[in-house]
This record gives structure tokens, C-alpha cells and sequence, in this order.
């Protein structure tokens, strides 16, 4: 099992309205090929962020996850959307250690 911890800023003041728009355009889309374990906005650190974590079987699955979101004409049509909100978007995949009850 694998994790990706998306980041994403967005413009000052607009997470709210991001995240309205990808819950109720985007997640629906996205869920059908990679697991959502969690979602957070930022209250320290870089501000304006939105934090993913998504799962994946491995690193393989989560190649043929995101080329079979990447191709779907949904997805496709959503993404222009997001894009006037980011600013910056950073990807960072965690292996959980033996203990992790993740």
C-alpha cells in the first residue's frame, strides 16, 4: 500500500470555493480510481493549502489509476475548472511502517 499526499495552494481566500466546486464536481470523477482517506485545509504553515491523501495498491496501480483518470472525458472536463484556483500543487507518496495503522 502506497499514499499520495497531494498538496494544493490556493489563491488566498478561495479554498472554500474550491473546495465546494471539487467535492461537488470532482470527487465524484476521482473516487472511481484512487481512495480518498482524507482532506484538510491548512490552519499553520503554508496557508490557502488543501491537503489530499489518496491510496493506492502500489506504485504500478497507482500508474494505471491516474492514466485511466487522465483519459476519462469527465475528469477532462473538470480540470480546467480547478486550474484558475492553484497556485502551486506538490505530490509526496508515504509508505507506512509496520506499525502504521494506516
Amino acid at each position: 500500500m502506497i499514499f499520495e499526499k497531494r498538496t494544493y495552494r490556493v489563491t488566498a481566500g478561495k479554498a472554500p470555493e474550491f473546495l465546494k466546486l471539487y467535492e461537488a464536481e470532482g470527487l465524484g470523477i476521482i473516487t472511481k480510481y484512487a481512495t480518498l482517506n482524507g482532506c484538510w485545509t491548512t490552519d499553520s504553515g503554508p496557508l490557502n493549502s488543501v491537503v489530499f491523501l489518496w491510496s493506492y495498491e502500489d506504485y504500478g496501480h497507482r500508474s494505471q489509476q491516474r492514466a485511466k483518470l487522465a483519459a476519462d472525458p469527465e475528469w477532462q472536463a473538470f480540470v480546467p475548472k480547478i486550474l484558475p484556483y492553484l497556485d502551486y500543487q506538490e505530490s509526496v507518496f508515504l509508505l507506512p511502517a509496520a506499525f502504521s495503522p494506516l
